[in-house]
């Protein structure tokens, strides 16, 4: 069952229905309630039981309803005289009937005596509150790295615990409990939707800060546990590097090693011989690995020639007032303020930005909403827009492996951005990183591009799926989406191509048309007067593909934007043996299936659960495999408990082999507990 009064604050549109079943983006439906006094923090009057009625939409189809009262918002709860106005009312004709009941009473009846519902399908956008996609932006950061940092620290910490032979690891079920309960909390309203008083926020940083800590003291633990030895005991004992894909397909990337320690691996010449490429902001040396293995190790060649081996270079130009970044895949123009004015991709044969248009332009609106500060963003603020120009734009690294060129651009007097922009060789995928020293006062930065794509719909990522939203504003409707919440992608596609836009951090994002913007930081100032006063740093990317967005693999290089491949210094004597392990896990067959989580079962220290899940929104059968022994496995839900629909779970065992057929339907996400 679903309940809510929150969409009777809608401020542009009613909604139309008040019990009803509210379809999901896989099909599936849930009873739902929203009641129609409009308020969770009812007096116990006459006239909020009387509107109970007036407004409720489908009395055609039950005419019950619930009925919130107390003192909500801060405590407190009912009071005496409430409850003796309740029992006044409770049966007094022109009133309609009120009894006390547990929720669940109520579902019950409505399930039970109910004539067909109606249905809506879909995303219940709330009309309000858009503001909370932006505010506090280190909070929702942290939010960020901690989802992903347990998502490593469990999935390692099983294998360790599980797959490893002859270890001693325990898997740290406490700890990680705890550590998921403080990111639940401040998940809770309103930690991170950035809608709290300062106060909550200076604890909110502890808590985060012990997350961090204690997630990768326990990631590093399990590594050296999994491949014992061949992991050294410092960065000093090392004789190489190694690298670890955590997700769950094959990824090609460049890594960066102290200069120090490349010097220790390669030989102190190696440094300065002028065949390595040393990143300009910190000295270190990039490296380029390719095609490591989902779940898997591969260690990093540290040869002193591997320059000679880039056959497609990346390079930056400078012609005038105009800087070209370059790589086999694509030709990205910027003029001498960092907009881009030309992306060209070179497989596809296309220009991207179109004549007079372009992109990365900062835009900074005045943001003063009627009432709540740090909750709403108001449709009139778009009006009120000034585009920030960068001032200065510099060279930074040349290449062959990674470009970058720095841009400045001045906010105010008092704020400032500095942002470095770089394409590598191996990929199309332009980053942007950013480093803002923020001091405003009721302002909203965003930054937009604008696109030679044509469609009335653009995609966003929400938890195991995507939801579409109208690029434009025919209707009211449409209208009221001006700021809609999306997590680490947002994409406008055409037939036959599309562009996405990343981030590691950022959830308000608006399309209108061919233009799309994410919202980078705000000021409020209530309830917190400092709310995101200071500094920032977070990092967007763009990623141009070819098809649809469904045709694409753009759920793929979101997680790769967010999950860096991690570097394992090791011993050569016991290398060999562990590069050799076969991954944890593989997952073929269907590349819109995401493999997710892994984790030890919450009630059996002999299972562990796997959870994937259907991306893009169609069928597939996926073919899993694993490393870890098991002797059964079962199809369970989200509380791990088994499935059974009396057709079977669909799962297939294949002879002869401990890889497994799992059918998926469109956006399913599918656990499987495995049994030792």
């Amino acid at each position: 069952y679903f309940f809510t009064q929150k969409l009777s604050w809608n401020n542009i549109n009613k909604f139309p229905n008040t019990t009803f079943r509210w379809i999901g983006l896989d099909g599936s439906s849930v009873l739902t309630h929203m009641a129609p006094a409009e308020t969770y923090s009812a007096q116990c009057r006459p006239g909020e039981l009387i509107n109970s009625v007036k407004k409720h939409k489908d009395v055609a189809y039950t005419n019950e309803s619930l009925y919130l009262y107390g003192n909500g918002d801060g405590g407190g709860g009912p009071l005496r005289a409430m409850l003796e106005r309740m029992r006044r009312m409770s049966n007094v004709d022109g009133l309609p009937r009120v009894k006390q009941a547990h929720p669940s009473e109520f579902y019950k009846k409505v399930e039970s005596s109910a004539r067909e519902l109606v249905a809506w399908k879909g995303e219940l956008y709330f009309e309000l509150h858009r503001g909370t996609y932006t505010s506090q932006s280190n909070n929702k950061l942290w939010n960020r790295q901690s989802e992903f940092l347990l998502r490593d620290a469990e999935l390692l910490s099983t294998v360790a615990s599980l797959g490893a032979e002859h270890s001693d690891f325990a898997y740290p079920k406490e700890e990680l409990t705890r550590l998921w309960k403080l990111v639940c909390l401040n998940q809770f309203h309103d930690v991170v939707p950035g809608s709290a008083i300062n106060m909550v926020y200076r604890d909110s940083d502890k808590m985060y800060q012990d997350i961090i800590s204690s997630a990768q003291s326990i990631r590093q633990s399990a590594l050296a546990s999994v491949y014992g030895a061949a992991v050294a005991g410092s960065p000093a004992q090392a004789s190489g590097l190694a690298v670890l894909n955590t997700t769950g397909w094959v990824r090609s990337d460049i890594v960066a090693i102290p200069a120090s320690q490349y010097a220790q691996f390669a030989g102190a010449a190696a440094v300065d011989s002028g065949r390595v490429q040393v990143r300009q902001s910190d000295g270190a040396v990039l490296v380029p690995v390719a095609n490591v293995p989902g779940f898997a190790l591969q260690q990093v060649g540290v040869d002193s020639d591997a320059l000679r081996a880039v056959e497609h270079p990346a390079s930056v130009t400078q012609v005038g007032d105009t800087y070209v970044l370059e790589n086999r895949f694509v030709c990205v123009q910027f003029n001498g303020s960092g907009r881009i004015t030309s992306f060209y991709d070179k497989r596809e044969k296309r220009e991207l930005v179109p004549a007079g248009a372009a992109g990365n332009v900062f835009e900074l609106y005045d943001d003063v909403p009627g009432y709540w500060d740090a909750w709403d963003i108001e449709i009139y603020s778009q009006e009120k827009c000034t585009e920030l120009p960068g001032t200065v734009v510099v060279v930074v690294d040349e290449g062959p492996l990674v470009a970058s060129i720095s841009v400045r651009v001045p906010i105010s007097d008092g704020s400032e951005l500095t942002q470095t922009i770089s394409l590598a060789e191996h990929s199309p995928r332009l980053d942007f990183a950013c480093d803002v020293d923020w001091h405003e006062n009721r302002k909203c930065l965003k930054v937009a591009f604008t696109w030679d794509i044509y469609s009335d719909m653009a995609t966003y990522e929400m938890q195991y799926g995507v939801v579409q939203r109208p690029t434009h504003r025919n209707t009211s409707w449409d209208m009221a989406k001006f700021e809609v919440c999306g997590h680490k992608f947002a994409d406008l596609s055409e037939f036959g191509y599309g562009v996405a836009l990343l981030n590691d951090c950022k959830y308000g994002h608006s399309t209108l048309g061919n233009t799309m913007a994410l919202s980078l930081l705000r000021a409020p100032k209530a309830p917190d007067e400092h709310c995101d006063m200071g500094r920032h740093k977070f990092r967007y990317a763009l990623y141009p593909h070819a098809g649809t967005f469904s045709e694409s693999n753009v759920v793929q290089e979101a997680y790769q934007f967010n999950t860096p491949l991690l570097e394992l210094p090791i011993s050569d004597p016991f290398a060999s043996s562990v590069l050799k392990l076969r991954p944890f896990f593989s997952v073929s067959g269907a590349r819109n299936v995401v493999l997710d989580a892994v984790k030890r079962a919450e009630d059996d220290e002999r299972s562990f659960v796997v959870r994937l899940y259907e991306a893009y929104g169609g069928h597939a059968r996926a073919l899993l495999t694993s490393r870890l022994p098991f002797s059964r496995v079962c199809k369970v839900n989200l509380l791990e408990e088994p499935m059974d629909d009396g057709n079977g779970d669909g799962i297939e065992w294949l002879k002869h082999s401990t890889a497994l057929e799992v059918p998926f339907k469109p956006f399913e996400v599918v656990s499987l507990r495995f049994t030792l």
